[in-house]
């Protein structure tokens, strides 16, 4: 068991440590050397799990993918308005994008130019984004003129862009720009009933 235990530290440390690097360099650029001593393995352990730098790849952003999907999932126990799950989420999603760098890093992938796989984790977002939206407009939370689509291109980009802004200048928060992002659109989107304060 304890050898078992083992494997998956080591797998999980290769997944950081690919992560990282791919955060840091993008995909192309980032060494298998740099990686397994990153991860403080041998480079046969690195090949041992993972058979090349693609599959390696592949495995960061299938452990975005459940991070993003742990963040989205519905819990049982809470069930907020749409529009208010929304904006939380987007909260939490920016806090995540933020701090953990295998999340960051598989969304970074979608924009890699040498990363060419099909998860694209902002497109899941996207469609989870949308789903919200509409049903907070079956709920009637949002104004009759507001369009869907608008809004959902307008959360994808607030929420993943914020982040990307952060890393390029340490003066930006994304935390505090998507608090701005709400704060600002919040009162054009929604109905009397529920809109803050």
């Amino acid at each position: 068991m304890a050898m078992q235990d083992r494997a998956v530290r080591t797998r999980q440390e290769l997944i950081r440590s690919a992560a990282e690097a791919f955060d840091r360099s993008g995909f192309a650029p980032s060494s298998l050397t740099e990686i397994s001593v990153g991860a403080g393995v041998s480079s046969g352990a690195l090949h041992f799990h993972f058979g090349s730098k693609r599959a390696l790849g592949a495995a960061v952003e299938s452990a975005a993918a459940q991070i993003l999907q742990d963040i989205i999932a519905p819990r049982p126990c809470e069930q907020p308005e749409s529009l208010r799950n929304l904006v939380d989420t987007s909260h939490v999603l920016a806090r995540r994008l933020a701090e953990d760098v295998v999340l960051r890093a598989g969304f970074g992938l979608a924009s890699d130019a040498a990363w060419q796989e099909n998860v694209e984790l902002w497109r899941v977002w996207r469609a989870w984004v949308r789903s919200v939206l509409t049903l907070a407009r079956g709920e009637g939370a949002l104004v009759a003129d507001v369009l869907i689509e608008d809004l959902v291109s307008a959360v994808t980009v607030a929420v993943v862009g914020a982040q990307a802004l952060g890393r390029a200048d340490a003066d930006w928060s994304p935390r505090h720009a998507v608090a701005q992002f709400w704060n600002l659109l919040l009162p054009r989107i929604t109905t009397a009933v529920v809109r803050p304060g």
